[in-house]
């Protein structure tokens, strides 16, 4: 019979149902007093008002009121402890990995030392007056010439690059001028309108050296028929582009995105915790993963923390976490308002649990660096990026940041895919049943099975995506981008 409740850490007072229970049951040596949904959690022994409720070893909430052994331990019954500022030290963590030999990818090889998993042509606008032109140019240039050659042809659009103000306008240029750069694109046409605060001339000036061969400007005000300029254009880059091959490399070479929080209740226990061995794996072998969602690290992030590297890194942890409670109060917002609706009706009680879940992905690894908004991931290991948690914005600025590809697990499930490859891996089978057009991997496997046979099956995965296998957001055609705005528009 399969498992039907688990206790994460021998210190935790809580369990977390692996199917729903029913009041009246017996289960880790506790009768239940009412139902457990799926996902949610109960106490393993009368925990008083006021005292502390561990899950994953570490403290999630706090009881508000007397919790019965055999109970529901939801918000009902339980708050966060935390509060809005914190004084951090740093107390090094042991966490050398074991050097192992990885697989080998087939990729493209760019100038300047970088690769790329796919070989794709980008239209990009800089500003959302154009997306419609942008739009119109990329069904000309597919109804006439197709895709043959490359991986296809894709338009990125957005509403930003005029009428912004401050960080937000600098931001914006910042992350398409980060997407022309990506190696996943073999060529890019860039496409303003004229008149837009994101001016093409300082576009291009703060860009830096390009090859002209396979990134060109186009500014619509300034041609007379657009559509057909901007299809000349990108047959000129096509042409370059189709003589592009795949090469052997080692995975060393791979950056992997991180995504999604804990979704639901058996987040922390399934998907995450195996992206975190995958993560252990990729960094073992020489390559690169990346963690964003800052406010999803609140409650966890002394145990990010104790891991940098040395004490420059901490200083760095401890600005990404500070700087994004700053952003919280500077609007007049909680910093613990989380998690969500849809998260709650997973089993996640607090940020804390939230945040507990989440940073499983990180593995157990050294934190070796932490990117901000102005940079790219340059050092190999784990790395922190800054970012919300919303996930259009947390993928947008995980590919941005250099990232080929990003795993990205979910409880609830969701279609949304970034402008790399987006694998989806479910938390539970039963998500991985009812949205299998959405969903890459199923985690909820680890169930029925075990890590290390799943973690194989994640490594082959990626490997073939790294080939050229196409995720679900690929084939779906879900690739978009989402720039996080945090300022006025005019």
């Amino acid at each position: 019979m399969a498992k039907q409740t688990i206790i994460i850490n021998e210190l935790d007072n809580v369990a977390v149902a692996l199917e729903d229970l029913h009041a009246g049951e017996t289960h880790e040596g506790v009768e239940l007093t009412e139902d457990i949904t799926k996902g949610h959690k109960f106490a393993l022994k009368d925990i008083d008002e006021g005292e502390l409720i561990i899950k994953y070893g570490n403290p999630i909430a706090c009881a508000y009121k007397k919790i019965e052994k055999g109970a529901h331990v939801h918000t009902h019954n339980a708050r966060t402890n935390l509060s809005e500022n914190l004084e951090y030290t740093y107390n090094k963590a042991e966490t050398e990995l074991k050097p192992v030999e990885g697989r080998k990818v087939n990729v493209y090889h760019r100038d300047g030392g970088e690769i790329g998993i796919r070989n794709e042509l980008w239209i990009i606008p800089t500003v959302g007056c154009v997306n419609g032109q942008v739009k119109f140019i990329l069904d000309t240039y597919k109804s006439r010439y197709g895709v043959e050659g490359f991986d296809g042809i894709f338009a990125y659009t957005h509403p930003y690059g005029c009428s912004q103000l401050g960080d937000d306008h600098e931001r914006t240029k910042l992350i398409l001028q980060k997407m022309v750069r990506h190696p996943n694109a073999g060529g890019v046409l860039v496409v303003g309108l004229g008149c837009e605060n994101n001016q093409m001339d300082a576009f291009r000036k703060s860009l830096g050296w390009v090859d002209e061969t396979r990134v060109k400007f186009m500014v619509c005000q300034e041609e007379e028929d657009e559509i057909e300029k901007g299809v000349k254009l990108l047959c000129e880059i096509a042409e370059v582009m189709r003589r592009d091959k795949r090469e052997e490399d080692d995975i060393s070479c791979l950056k992997v995105g991180l995504k999604c929080g804990g979704s639901d209740g058996l987040s922390g226990i399934t998907a995450n915790p195996l992206v975190g061995r995958f993560s252990d794996y990729i960094v073992s072998a020489g390559g690169t993963t990346v963690l964003t969602e800052v406010p999803e690290m609140f409650g966890a992030e002394q145990l990010l923390m104790n891991r940098a590297r040395d004490e420059d890194v901490f200083n760095m942890t401890v600005r990404l976490i500070n700087n994004f409670k700053d952003y919280f109060r500077s609007n007049g917002q909680t910093v613990y308002e989380n998690p969500s609706p849809g998260n709650k009706a997973g089993g996640i009680t607090t940020l804390e649990d939230k945040s507990l879940g989440c940073t499983q992905k990180s593995g157990s690894g050294p934190v070796e660096d932490v990117v901000f908004d102005d940079g790219f991931v340059t050092q190999k290991g784990l790395n922190l990026l800054n970012g919300p948690g919303n996930d259009m914005c947390a993928v947008t600025n995980l590919a941005a940041s250099g990232c080929h590809l990003v795993l990205f697990t979910t409880g609830r499930g969701t279609p949304f895919g970034g402008f790399v490859p987006t694998l989806k891996i479910s938390t539970n089978s039963e998500l991985a049943k009812k949205k299998s057009n959405w969903i890459d991997f199923n985690a909820g496997a680890v169930l029925e099975s075990d890590f290390d046979t799943q973690l194989e099956k994640l490594i082959d995965l990626v490997v073939d995506v790294a080939n050229g296998k196409r995720t679900r957001n690929e084939i779906n055609g879900s690739k978009e981008i989402a720039i996080f705005k945090t300022g006025v528009t005019l």
